[in-house]
């Protein structure tokens, strides 16, 4: 059996009146990310660490902010094709550990329901699917609320 890691990382802009999806869950907050597709970051961390491990480039070689294509998608359909990418080369998920850095709102409570949400997805057990929030302790612009960001490690196995 071969075995391959991946390490993924995202950031978006947080502002008022914008969305706020996280770990595949929408979550009711005064501020959301700015961006092309529902801006995920979670989500967008992990496909970058799958695609990594697998030598598949990055997300956005595979969905470009320039294309209308994935303007407003769904980031959970995009880590529904970059499974399928993986599995085309023969990789499966074996573990996930990620990390969500941001102030507001406090993440804990919801990290089941992103494991829930996030799990059948890859593939995987939710015992699988570690998933931490810590805050930037006011500095810098996650601490200023002005942005939030992903980090994301995964570990592919040879089917």
């Amino acid at each position: 059996m071969k075995i391959r890691v991946g390490f993924g990382f995202d950031v978006h802009r947080l502002n008022e009146g914008e969305q706020l999806w996280l770990g595949g869950i929408l979550i009711t907050h005064t501020k959301g990310t700015v961006a092309h597709s529902d801006g995920d970051v979670l989500i967008h961390a992990i496909c970058d660490a799958l695609l990594g491990a697998a030598n598949l480039r990055d997300i956005g070689f595979h969905f470009p902010d320039t294309s209308a294509d994935f303007k407003g998608i769904d980031s959970k359909e995009l880590l529904k094709t970059v499974i399928k990418l993986i599995e085309e080369k023969s990789w499966q998920v074996e573990n996930i550990d990620s990390t969500l850095c941001l102030e507001k709102p406090k993440i804990n409570p919801l990290i089941n329901d992103m494991v829930a949400t996030l799990a059948p997805i890859l593939k995987v057990d939710a015992d699988a699917v570690s998933i931490k929030a810590t805050t930037n302790e006011q500095m810098g612009f996650v601490g200023r609320e002005e942005g939030v960001t992903a980090y994301a490690v995964v570990l592919l196995k040879s089917k």
